[in-house]
């Protein structure tokens, strides 16, 4: 007896990621602190590489609720513009509200799919940037020549990453756990997912493919610091579409059983009546040739 092998479908999975994020999307916003925390260095990393200035024009793909999306509108200031995109009008309206808030004014917002970048009707950007946003689209070529035609010559992309799994056990752990138990093959190479470009060889060789130059890879050590296991539990189960998306195919006590074999696992972590999951990304810079 053979067994089908189930093929990868590129469209459903984009439906169902727009659904799990607009599902966490005021979870996500809701764990902002923790996020800039988390986050915060590798973005000004990222953001220092590009050579932003008063003035930038920069487009944000999968901006989610915008954390570096603010943080990039304070360094191009008001003469500068910002344009955050991403696939899930939920988690979108997050980031137009924040940049509200923060009096920013010069963020504009649009609900689109990554891997149509290209389609974009505007002036040329001096920067581009990804935060985390790459790694979840099935076909990461079309996204980065996309970015890479949206770039006056001379301007410059940058984007976030995770590392290899081994270096993220604070979610390698649990996508290992879920994997096993819902007897989920792993991904094929090529396949979008959490550590789809954790190898900085890989990363390098994507860029160079659409067309940049000038690549720089850094590692950058983000521990995700919380009070316990049970807290950083609650913070992946609360906004990880991608745990969610996993999970689907279970029932509800399964799902229960799983997320606590998760937090059992992520004990492991804790250390002096603290949670230190490890964690290391990869920022990323490019240019267009001029």
């Amino acid at each position: 007896m053979t067994t089908a092998t189930k093929v990868f479908d590129p469209i459903a999975f984009k439906q169902t990621t727009r659904r799990q994020w607009d599902e966490a999307a005021e979870a996500w916003n809701r764990w902002a602190p923790l996020l800039d925390r988390w986050l915060g260095p590798s973005t000004e990393l990222m953001l220092d590489r590009m050579g932003l200035a008063q003035g930038s024009r920069v487009l944000d793909i999968a901006a989610g609720a915008g954390g570096q999306t603010l943080n990039a509108a304070r360094r191009v200031g008001p003469s500068g513009h910002v344009l955050a995109t991403d696939l899930s009008p939920g988690i979108l309206q997050h980031a137009k509200a924040n940049a509200d808030l923060a009096g920013l004014g010069n963020v504009e917002t649009l609900v689109l799919d990554g891997e149509q970048a290209g389609d974009i009707k505007a002036e040329p950007f001096d920067g581009v940037m990804s935060r985390v946003g790459l790694i979840y689209f099935p076909d990461q070529h079309k996204a980065l020549t996309g970015m890479h035609a949206q770039l006056r010559p001379g301007g410059h992309i940058g984007a976030i990453t995770y590392a290899e799994a081994d270096r993220n056990g604070f979610f390698s752990v649990p996508v290992g756990i879920i994997r096993r138990r819902a007897a989920l093959p792993a991904p094929l190479p090529g396949q979008p997912g959490p550590f789809s470009l954790g190898d900085p060889d890989l990363l390098a060789s994507r860029l160079r493919d659409a067309g940049f130059t000038d690549i720089d890879i850094t590692r950058v050590a983000a521990p995700v610091r919380l009070n316990s296991a049970r807290e950083c539990l609650q913070f992946e189960r609360e906004s990880f579409g991608a745990l969610h998306q996993m999970l689907a195919g279970l029932t509800a006590p399964e799902q229960d059983d799983i997320w606590g074999e998760i937090e059992e696992a992520l004990r492991a972590f804790e250390t002096g009546g603290r949670f230190e999951g490890p964690c290391e990304m990869l920022v990323a810079t490019g240019t267009k040739a001029a």
